[in-house]
């Protein structure tokens, strides 16, 4: 527990054990990324098991904080609470038809499981229907395209996150990083980012700088030089107007111009922008 936290993965992520060693187990997540985790945190599942599992009917948690509660009533002993972005298995349904799943949201509360086999009530305006993530590949210049509205709800979800403090390694509301603010914003909105923003930055088609546009990511680091690559240390959402918001020191927006009030004191080191 002394060890660097290197990052967090959301309720429902698959993962791989790799090692283990006592009551700790090493994972590598679908990023990927390779580090250690306690047994508690983990269900492990036979392939029959996964493949039921990834299969199944979900939903996802989409306010910021939240608990899954024993019966349906908010007087309940609590099982276990809950961050955006978390997966949940409806039990109620058989079949991913829109029809069905509709139906199982439109009461107050909605049971759900967790990936553990527990089952639980969470209210039902606090989920929403999960049919799988678009994955945004990597690689200098692929090109994709994300309309304007999802642009729009992927910074509404940013800002929602505003004042929550810079957390290394953090990825939900509890505490996040650069590169997790951006990965939830973008997770929530039903689209998988990977998960560092030096991996960030070779998605999407890179933009220049001065033609960026409202949902654009953008990055700081170094430039590249004859002898060493380009170096990215940190990663925003460009707003419009020259403003930005990301997680430093806390999640805040702030300005790229010199001079003004909110100016963001690494602006500076603006070096690259892609857009999905």
């Amino acid at each position: 527990y002394e060890s660097p936290l290197e990052t967090q993965e959301l309720m429902g992520t698959v993962v791989e054990i790799v090692g283990e060693q006592s009551y700790w187990r090493e994972v590598v997540t679908p990023q990927p990324y390779r580090a250690w985790c306690t047994d508690q945190g983990l269900v492990e599942m036979s392939a029959d098991e996964l493949k039921a599992y990834e299969e199944a009917p979900k939903v996802m948690f989409c306010d910021l904080y939240g608990h899954i509660y024993k019966e349906a009533s908010m007087d309940s002993p609590t099982i276990c609470d809950l961050v955006g972005g978390d997966l949940l298995r409806l039990t109620t349904v058989k079949d991913n038809t829109d029809k069905t799943l509709k139906k199982a949201l439109k009461g107050r509360w909605t049971k759900v499981m967790l990936p553990s086999g527990k089952t639980g009530f969470v209210p039902s305006k606090q989920l929403k229907l999960h049919k799988g993530f678009r994955s945004i590949s990597m690689g200098e210049g692929s090109e994709e395209s994300i309309s304007n509205e999802t642009t729009e709800a992927i910074i509404a979800q940013a800002e929602k996150l505003l004042g929550v403090p810079y957390l290394w390694g953090g990825m939900s509301a509890k505490g996040v990083d650069c590169s997790g603010l951006v990965r939830i914003s973008h997770i929530m909105n039903g689209i998988l980012l990977p998960r560092n923003a030096s991996q960030q930055v070779k998605c999407g088609e890179r933009v220049e700088l001065d033609n960026l546009q409202r949902g654009d990511l953008v990055f700081f680091g170094t430039p590249a030089t004859d002898q060493k690559p380009m170096k990215i240390t940190h990663v925003g959402i460009y707003l419009g107007g020259n403003k930005i918001i990301h997680s430093s020191h806390r999640v805040r927006i702030n300005s790229l111009i010199p001079g003004e009030e909110d100016y963001y004191e690494n602006a500076w080191k603006l070096v690259a922008a892609i857009r999905l």
